[in-house]
């Protein structure tokens, strides 16, 4: 089985190779499910390592249902991967109704070649996965990255095999969400040729802060934020 190792640092990135992986994805903020990594980040990943990286872009946390300004955004970072030299796009786009928006996910799915394109964990929101699997194989998405539509891979690998079953080799299902060396045996049983991980552990533990810098108010993917400008007019007025 193909390790994609999931890394949000150079320190990471590193690692994963050092260790033996086959590629990584490279995103930020896991806590959100990932986000598009920064332009430096990503260009001192190109220079120091060697095996293939793939990128997810994502432009925000939340759903995947963008806006024709985001939708610009994903194709302008897809348009610098490439220029960079990275092996694979992470993507995807979804309607209001959790189906696959089929025109704006076409549209990045050529934008990427001649890189790889994985359709993201977005699809672990689909209504009917086995519908969307042939249509992403119809469009031409190389892999579907999913945990099964469960918390986990492991407790997902009922929908993971029938998926797999479902491709007929047309397209890669790979399985990520709490793979570890406990449960790997599942997968490999089971005749998946690649997985997904992270594979953390805690390096640093800060001791001095005096305050914490997460908000919860922020911290909610069922929500979107955006800045008030009648708040901020008030705010200006006030100053």
């Amino acid at each position: 089985m193909l390790a994609e190792i999931c890394v949000t640092s150079i320190r990471s990135a590193i690692n994963a190779e050092k260790a033996g992986a086959y590629r990584i994805e490279l995103c930020s903020e896991l806590a959100v499910g990932g986000i598009t990594p920064s332009y430096g980040l990503l260009k001192q990943v190109m220079e120091k390592i060697s095996i293939p990286v793939f990128v997810l872009v994502r432009p925000r946390s939340g759903n995947f249902v963008y806006s024709d300004d985001e939708f610009t955004i994903i194709k302008k970072d897809i348009e610098i991967c490439k220029e960079l030299g990275c092996a694979g796009i992470v993507a995807g786009v979804l309607n209001t109704d959790r189906t696959i928006d089929l025109i704006r996910t076409g549209e990045l799915i050529e934008l990427s070649k001649p890189l790889q394109f994985t359709f993201h964990r977005a699809f672990d929101l689909v209504e009917d996965p086995v519908g969307s699997l042939k249509q992403l194989i119809e469009i031409g998405a190389d892999r579907i990255l999913t945990s099964g539509q469960e918390a986990s891979a492991e407790k997902g690998i009922d929908l993971l095999v029938e998926l797999k079953n479902s491709a007929q080799n047309k397209l890669i299902i790979l399985p990520g969400g709490g793979i570890n060396s406990e449960n790997i045996h599942l997968f490999k049983k089971n005749g998946f040729t690649e997985f997904h991980a992270s594979a953390s552990s805690v390096y640093h533990q800060e001791k001095h802060f005096k305050m914490k810098f997460n908000s919860e108010k922020f911290f909610d993917e069922t929500q979107l934020f955006e800045s008030d400008r009648e708040k901020i007019e008030e705010l200006i007025q006030l100053t």
